[in-house]
């Protein structure tokens, strides 16, 4: 019978719900989300299938122990409790990640260094010699988290950020995390849409991101099938057989028909950031499955093929929304063009528009339907969803992520 493990799933502000749902379908049980993340209970499996499938979570950690920490001393003893050695073989290698919150150990580098001896200094006594420290792709990822006087140790299966697909080589400036990508995409209702083969285009995509987490939705590819390397690889626990199995499931479950596939866009004034765009996506093994090219806002029209659902597409963008005065005067008259070109030339598409700018997402001067609150690492934003008709919006529908939904 397998063990049963607790989990813990890291996900940024606003997006923990979202996070819970997929921990579900992947196998999830107890599932509950709170702030900053969602724990869950699951089975190696289940965790090997949240690293490889969650296009929204941060990291996977397997909570180890639980100690005091109202010192340093405190902290070293309980980490040194742990048994090591069924996690790390002395001659591999270690990283320590640890963060704070109105912790007694206000000093997270010097907690991160105690919470190493503490391993090292194990491990030497037990076998004679010691692991090596690696900061880039350690055998093992311990993460360390500090709030008040309360340690929680935990190894970090996913041993890097699970937004680091492992196609993003170039990038325009400002670039959204492919897991925020992701995130703005489920709250469109982009993967319900895709299965319809309704059409998607992001008139302003930059270095082509969420077109092309648009595109590893619609052909259902793993988010994590393209990574070499996760935090288990190197533990003693590792399954290297079922990693094998589900791995070989995900590449079987890819859809590469064209015809089975929605047409997906992505359009930018920006000569530069179309060649990342076009260099990201065939990195991402997508030739084929998207198209880019340099145009000009005003010059986007619509997808126009048969669909036979309500929405006849779907346009998603993130617009600069700039960090000085000068800058959002300047892109006044962007947005107040963005919601011009929606109403002349996308009736019938719904449009959903993601900006860190209150102000400017006036300008687009439509009503929005749904307002989710969503985060840019520090910056709040929203993700505002128009449907594009001739007729005012009447009846608001309940989303499906209701508990995102943060009227303004």
């Amino acid at each position: 019978m397998s063990t049963v493990h607790t989990l813990f799933a890291t996900a940024a502000k606003g997006t923990e719900a979202l996070v819970a749902a997929e921990a579900e379908a992947l196998g999830g049980e107890q599932v509950e989300a709170g702030r900053g993340g969602v724990q869950l209970k699951g089975s190696l499996e289940t965790a090997y299938r949240l690293c490889l499938w969650s296009r929204v979570a941060s990291r996977v950690l397997l909570p180890l122990s639980t100690c005091r920490a109202g010192s340093s001393e405190q902290l070293y003893a309980g980490v040194r409790k742990i048994g090591w050695s069924e996690h790390l073989d002395a001659s591999g290698t270690l990283a320590v990640d640890c963060a704070t919150t109105e912790a007694a150990i206000g000093n997270s580098h010097f907690a991160a260094l105690r919470t190493k001896d503490a391993i090292v200094d194990q491990l030497r006594e037990r076998s004679g010699s010691r692991p090596s420290i690696d900061l880039h792709r350690p055998s093992i990822r311990v993460n360390v988290y500090l709030q008040n006087e309360i340690a929680t140790v935990s190894l970090d299966l996913s041993g890097d950020a699970l937004h680091r697909r492992g196609y993003r080589g170039r990038s325009a400036p400002a670039p959204l995390k492919e897991n925020l990508a992701a995130a703005i995409l489920m709250l469109a209702d982009w993967p319900s849409l895709a299965r319809q083969r309704v059409p998607f285009l992001d008139p302003m995509c930059g270095s082509g991101t969420l077109a092309i987490e648009a595109a590893l939705m619609a052909a259902d590819r793993a988010p994590g099938i393209g990574r070499d390397y996760f935090g288990f690889l190197g533990w003693r626990q590792h399954d290297a057989a079922l990693w094998k199995r589900l791995r070989e499931e995900a590449v079987a479950r890819e859809v590469h028909d064209a015809k089975r596939l929605p047409i997906i866009r992505g359009y930018d004034a920006d000569t530069r950031a179309i060649r990342a765009a076009i260099a990201n996506a065939e990195q991402a093994g997508l030739h084929g499955r998207l198209h880019f090219e340099r145009r000009a806002l005003g010059e986007c029209e619509p997808i126009t093929v048969p669909v036979s659902a309500e929405v006849r597409g779907l346009l998603v963008t993130n617009p600069p929304y700039g960090e000085r005065i000068g800058e959002r005067t300047e892109l006044a008259a962007l947005y107040a063009e963005l919601g011009d070109v929606l109403r002349r030339r996308f009736l019938g598409w719904t449009a959903a528009v993601f900006t860190g700018n209150r102000d400017l997402a006036k300008r687009i001067g439509l009503r929005p339907r749904r307002r989710f609150e969503l985060f840019n690492g520090p910056i709040e934003c929203r993700l505002l969803t128009f449907p594009i008709a001739s007729t005012p919006v009447r009846g608001d529908a309940q989303p499906r992520w209701r508990r995102h939904d943060t009227r303004t």
